[in-house]
């Protein structure tokens, strides 16, 4: 494995695999440019170091081969205002025209393939697909996290076509912090788990209980733990099919000597809306036809020695409907209280990211992480099969 800082670019091309998977407005214009501002660096390095770069990324779930709303033409202007130069744009990622058109490049230039999942052989991690993307480049690099965890052709096979590989900026800040909060976090540690489903935390939760002190559980899944307590929930968002699992958490915390804090009260509405008549109750008395969509006053009060007291902390999960602005307190002041917190914070999963933008704490945490699917597995204890492809040659 080569490592970027040290690799002499001059006169390479570099295909480099970024994760430009991010949200268009109805104008077909990019509304949130952080995955593409967080690709910058790698791609200027190559750029400064006198190397040529070829992009490749995927773009939504386009079901049937090529769909214009799903084209990565899309992002050029925001890529070439960033990069302050045009980017090239190839409209096919494995045709005889793109592959001229990355062998012609003159150092300095940038051109961008179209969407990887045009074709079905890139999710299959189609070896052929794979080695006819090899030809773009002389050097590969991976600098797309958020794409870490699939063996797709464009994120792990076209490595061992490649003589040359390497991890780009982002990949290897995200590996270094997942590390950190899983193998190198200094105590007292505190995970705040939060969301919808405690089914899709369930293994995050588990390996997780090896390594902290506190966990405080929020958003619809803390109501599932709460039932299983013997708690009345309303209508809450529950999965009873999880309520011996739940338990099963519970009692597993309490034998590693982890405190678990779920909400001690919630503000709860008569239907899920911002506009719904509210109030706050304790979190195991929630009236039926009521539902909890934020944590209550005293919850809040109750996470803010955990955090005080904390020299690492990650945040993974929202602890309520802060998309509302009448329930957007808990979550609020959670991030607030992370910020003004003395402690390493990783936040990852994109309704977290979300609300760390919205209220104003990116630069106020420690790392935020661009990985969704990617840090769960990572925080789950797994190898991520494009981590694999390059720290393992």
């Amino acid at each position: 494995m080569a490592a970027i800082d040290s690799f002499d670019f001059s006169g390479k091309e570099a295909l480099i695999r970024v994760d430009f998977n991010v949200p268009l407005n109805d104008s077909f214009e990019v509304t949130d440019d952080t995955r593409i501002v967080a690709a910058l660096p790698t791609i200027k390095k190559v750029i400064e170091g006198g190397g040529a770069v070829v992009l490749m990324s995927h773009l939504g779930r386009p079901k049937n081969g090529p769909e214009d709303k799903f084209s990565l033409r899309h992002i050029l202007p925001t890529l070439s205002k960033h990069l302050g130069k045009e980017v090239k744009f190839a409209d096919d990622c494995v045709s005889d025209e793109a592959f001229n058109m990355s062998s012609h490049l003159e150092p300095g230039e940038v051109m961008l393939l179209e969407n990887l999942r045009f074709y079905p052989e890139e999710k299959k991690g189609d070896v052929d697909f794979a080695k006819k993307l090899s030809f773009h480049g002389g050097a590969y690099i991976n600098d797309a996290f958020g794409t870490a965890h699939r063996a797709h052709a464009s994120t792990t096979v076209v490595a061992q076509f490649m003589s040359h590989k390497m991890f780009g900026y982002l990949m290897n800040a995200e590996v270094e912090n997942g590390t950190r909060v899983l193998n190198e976090a200094a105590h007292p540690y505190t995970a705040i788990i939060g969301g919808a489903k405690v089914s899709s935390k369930i293994k995050v939760i588990s390996n997780l209980l090896e390594k902290i002190n506190y966990l405080i559980i929020g958003g619809g899944m803390a109501y599932t733990f709460i039932k299983a307590q013997g708690g009345q929930i309303g209508s809450s968002l529950v999965e009873d099919d999880y309520l011996d699992t739940a338990k099963e958490i519970l009692k597993a915390a309490e034998s590693k000597g982890v405190k678990v804090l779920l909400p001690e009260d919630s503000v709860i509405a008569d239907g899920f809306s911002n506009d719904a008549e509210r109030k706050t109750v304790a979190s195991h008395d929630i009236p039926s036809g009521w539902m909890g969509l934020d944590v209550g006053p005293k919850a809040i009060e109750s996470y803010r020695n955990a955090i005080g007291e904390s020299k690492t902390i990650l945040w993974n999960g929202p602890l309520g409907v802060f998309e509302f602005s009448n329930f957007a307190a808990g979550t609020k002041a959670l991030g607030e209280m992370i910020a003004e917190s003395d402690a390493y914070s990783l936040v990852g999963g994109g309704d977290s990211v979300a609300a760390v933008k919205k209220f104003g704490l990116g630069d106020r945490v420690s790392y935020v992480s661009t990985g969704g699917g990617a840090l769960l597995e990572l925080l789950e204890g797994k190898t991520l099969p494009g981590v694999a492809a390059i720290a393992e040659s």
